[in-house]
């Protein structure tokens, strides 16, 4: 989510300022564009150079860069430049000085003139943190709109332990990526009641026997991540799945068919989108044995019934939701997916095939062609499952 984005990193003067180091290396290998300034206190505990040579950028400290020549640095320009500006770590004397529009050094006057949006990761010693002018000055900057990386708890460069350490590299970098998921989709998520499934069914023959596919859920899980992070409410249905349970995602976990059914009737009156990623499936066994099936003869003959489709019955029942399926096929892949779409009234359909080498399941990647009910295609090249997903949820937020 930050390929080919600006960002405009400050840095205070704190002892966590290596951290900063490490959001560079980050951030750079994710594909951004990184410009530091630093404030002069922080060039005791980090140096300029480390810094430059992970951006790839001149480090940038002072407004005057040649006291000869005249040289400066054109604040207006660095906050005109960034799509984002985030201050990590942001010391309690810089908070203060943001707040009451101090400008006695490049980073505060760069703030003053920025016009992206501004996110700050706090940073000090337990009793600073919680000192009412800080708490005070980080409650009024979100006031104004400064997003709040709130620091850690643990052991502190006093010795003591609390709140007041920067917030690890990984964390913020995981919100500078939620900030732009969240604004890439033009708000479209936010508060929205989203119902996702995922993963595969599995049908009884026995207590220990059953018929299943090779679905994981990893789909259908980066989906609800993604809307998660895009503020949306998610529900996640998810069949048998050893994946972990996506932050700030409500998860229900079943089993069959029938069991998907009814925990997706539970909720669809009140959802406003459902994304059916689930591999469903569309038999089960007429009769489940009490117990093991004893091996009798050289073969054996089942007699399976159809289960309920629930996409179907969810296209039959719409009403305002923006109703989206998944088609997995081997052959005529696009009209078969067209099919589907029309068949079962729905509003999208995302088609893989498992002709495609990388994609379908079990991969960390995949290859889709979405499909609107208006006859938009757009296909994409074979991306990871958390890139699908966004431009999965960029084709539904142009839509709805």
């Amino acid at each position: 989510m930050v390929r080919g984005r600006k960002i405009l990193l400050g840095v205070t003067g704190s002892i966590s300022a290596y951290k900063a180091v490490y959001l560079v290396r980050l951030l750079v290998q994710e594909g951004a564009q990184v410009k530091v300034i630093m404030t002069p206190s922080a060039t005791g505990f980090v140096s300029p150079t480390t810094f430059a040579t992970l951006s790839k950028n001149p480090v940038l400290i002072d407004l005057l860069q040649n006291e000869k020549t005249g040289e400066w640095v054109n604040h207006v320009e660095l906050g005109a430049w960034a799509d984002l500006f985030i201050i990590a770590p942001a010391s309690a004397n810089t908070l203060g000085k943001m707040v009451y529009g101090i400008a006695d050094n490049l980073l505060l006057t760069t703030w003053l003139s920025a016009k992206c949006p501004v996110m700050v990761a706090p940073a000090m010693d337990h009793d600073m943190y919680h000192h009412f002018s800080t708490q005070n000055n980080l409650k009024t900057l979100n006031e104004k709109g400064v997003a709040i990386i709130d620091p850690g708890k643990g052991e502190l460069a006093s010795g003591l332990i609390g709140d007041g350490r920067l917030a690890e590299p990984e964390a913020i970098l995981e919100k500078i990526s939620a900030f732009f998921l969240h604004n890439s989709f033009e708000g479209k998520f936010i508060g929205k009641q989203v119902l996702v499934t995922a993963g595969p069914t599995f049908e009884e023959l026995d207590p220990v026997r059953f018929i299943g596919n090779h679905s994981t859920g990893k789909m259908g899980y980066a989906l609800a991540t993604a809307l998660a992070n895009a503020g949306a409410n998610v529900t996640l249905i998810s069949g048998p799945s050893q994946l972990e349970k996506p932050a700030n995602v409500k998860l229900e976990k079943v089993v069959s068919a029938n069991d998907m059914l009814t925990a997706v009737q539970k909720h669809y009156a009140s959802t406003h989108v459902v994304i059916m990623a689930a591999a469903v499936a569309d038999y089960r066994p007429v009769n489940r044995a009490d117990q093991k099936i004893k091996k009798a003869g050289q073969s054996m003959s089942l007699e399976l019934e159809k289960t309920t489709d629930i996409l179907k019955q969810l296209g039959a029942t719409k009403t305002s939701q923006f109703l989206v399926g998944f088609a997995l096929e081997t052959n005529n892949e696009l009209e078969h997916a067209k099919q589907k779409l029309e068949a079962k009234n729905l509003d999208m359909i995302v088609l893989n095939s498992l002709q495609d080498q990388g994609a379908g399941f079990g991969h960390d990647t995949n290859k889709v062609t979405i499909i609107t009910k208006h006859n938009k295609i757009a296909s994409f090249e074979l991306n990871t499952k958390a890139q699908t997903a966004h431009h999965i949820l960029n084709a539904i937020a142009q839509n709805i």
